[in-house]
């Protein structure tokens, strides 16, 4: 096959690229499902132990963007290939210009600013590709490095969803974030079109 000219692509930036997830990537969702303290963050629950099976199935029901109706889901890797984790865009409302994004970064690469660098690669799609305004999401209370990274973005703290999610033995806070199309061209220096 022809090499691929990669300079100009857009899923990408200096440092990390996403891609279609691939059967292969099963191994990383399995091994990302034994680290309890962030999938309680992401998913608000203690999830059951993880199986291969379970792991496999996952990679292969979203190979080569299946089911992009649901979730348009992703693997983000470093330019020489190495898997960092996934990131979805989810809960698009076409109407109402509104959607969500859903993030993991693998254990050892958290901190790094990988996610943020994903991030923006998929509020840009999400904002000058697919028409859409608004970015909402939810941090649990707790998960600094979440809300720190929604910060940084330029999200917008909205509000507090106060004891509405119950883990680990207490009620916990969801912490509202937002971001519309201006803000993130304002934050970015991107100049307004139309």
């Amino acid at each position: 096959m022809k090499d691929i000219k990669l300079d100009n692509y857009f899923w990408q930036d200096e440092v990390v690229r996403l891609r279609a997830i691939q059967p292969e990537d099963w191994e990383e969702h399995y091994n990302n499902r034994f680290d309890t303290p962030a999938r309680r963050l992401l998913n608000y629950v203690v999830e059951l132990p993880p199986t291969i099976a379970e792991a496999k199935s996952f990679a292969e029901e979203f190979t080569d963007f299946a089911k992009s109706y649901e979730r348009i889901m992703f693997t983000i890797e470093t330019m020489n290939g190495e898997n960092l984790g996934g990131i979805n865009l989810c809960g698009i409302d076409e109407r109402n210009g509104t959607f969500g994004i859903g993030i993991q970064i693998n254990r050892d690469h958290r901190g790094k600013g990988y996610g943020t660098r994903a991030m923006r690669i998929l509020l840009r799609y999400a904002y000058f590709e697919r028409r859409l305004n608004k970015f909402n999401v939810s941090v649990l209370e707790g998960n600094d490095a979440s809300a720190m990274m929604m910060q940084k973005l330029g999200c917008v703290q909205e509000g507090v969803r106060r004891q509405i999610v119950y883990s680990n033995g207490r009620y916990h806070d969801e912490v509202l974030y937002g971001m519309t199309k201006e803000e993130f061209e304002q934050i970015n220096n991107i100049p307004h079109i139309g």
